[in-house]
């Protein structure tokens, strides 16, 4: 695929990244991965980049200085986790991982299926050894979920969650079922959801550019399971997302002889129906 950046001020700073990186002595490695990997990056993408220090550095390495030479921080701290992200002066968004390189980059190759890098040598922003080019070059090629076994994990993680979901509503705490509801439930509907569309390019983050990737039913279908955290509203896309994730399950059970708790499917609706 050809890179398209509709960001020139982030691709000047991966330019710079990468002429600072090379001037860096304590630096074997920068890779790059996120949206601009990906040639999706526009006019509010963030920059996110692995920075592969010489071991015996690592530990005294100060990131913040080395990225003030980027471009000037408004804000940098250790995120909670364990991440540099910083703040840029234009309200440009960084994450980096300060890594030590011997380990750090022998571990590149573990991330297939988890990180999808389709033009490798592009992401490679420094590689004084080549050890990072060769690893990158394993991320390459995208592989899709295997989808029986995605689908069961799904379809069986849908019905405990939603239980869950139920019985906090019946504790009458709204607050935690609606965290429930939109942060756990809901993108695992929505990966559910892509597996059975055949859109799994924005797997790990199934929310991103949803209107164009899945159909207006489907759009409607996840519109339907949010609310604000008030009670009647909530017990109302509660509902809604419990019906979705029913027919999901089916279409999936379908199309992959799942098996399907059929019997707690029912007890679950009951339970959320009871309190409509």
């Amino acid at each position: 695929m050809s890179h398209r950046s509709a960001s020139p001020v982030l691709d000047d700073r991966i330019a710079r990244l990468r002429e600072i990186a090379r001037a860096e002595p304590h630096l074997e490695g920068v890779l790059l991965y996120g949206s601009w990997t990906l040639g999706e990056a526009d006019a509010h993408s963030d920059i996110e980049a692995y920075l592969y220090v010489q071991d015996e550095h690592v530990d005294t390495f100060d990131a913040p200085a080395f990225l003030a030479r980027l471009a000037p921080l408004e804000l940098a701290y250790t995120n909670m986790y364990g991440i540099l992200a910083v703040v840029f002066d234009d309200l440009m968004r960084g994450e980096f991982h300060i890594t030590a390189a011997g380990p750090g980059i022998d571990e590149v190759p573990t991330w297939e299926g988890m990180v999808h890098l389709p033009r490798p040598e592009a992401a490679v922003l420094l590689d004084r050894t080549g050890r990072l080019t060769r690893a990158a070059r394993r991320l390459a090629e995208f592989r899709p979920p295997e989808p029986v076994t995605t689908a069961q994990r799904l379809t069986d993680e849908l019905a405990n969650w939603t239980l869950m979901l139920t019985h906090v509503l019946n504790r009458g705490e709204i607050a935690r079922a609606h965290a429930l509801l939109h942060s756990v439930i809901a993108p695992q509907q929505l990966q559910l959801c892509r597996l059975l569309r055949g859109s799994t390019a924005h797997w790990l983050t199934p929310s991103r550019a949803l209107e164009q990737d899945l159909p207006a039913s489907d759009q409607d279908r996840y519109t339907a399971t949010t609310s604000a955290a008030r009670d009647p509203e909530l017990r109302t896309a509660a509902r809604n997302s419990w019906s979705w994730s029913r027919d999901l399950s089916a279409e999936a059970a379908a199309r992959w002889s799942l098996r399907l708790p059929e019997k707690l499917h029912e007890e679950i609706g009951g339970l959320l129906a009871a309190r409509a």
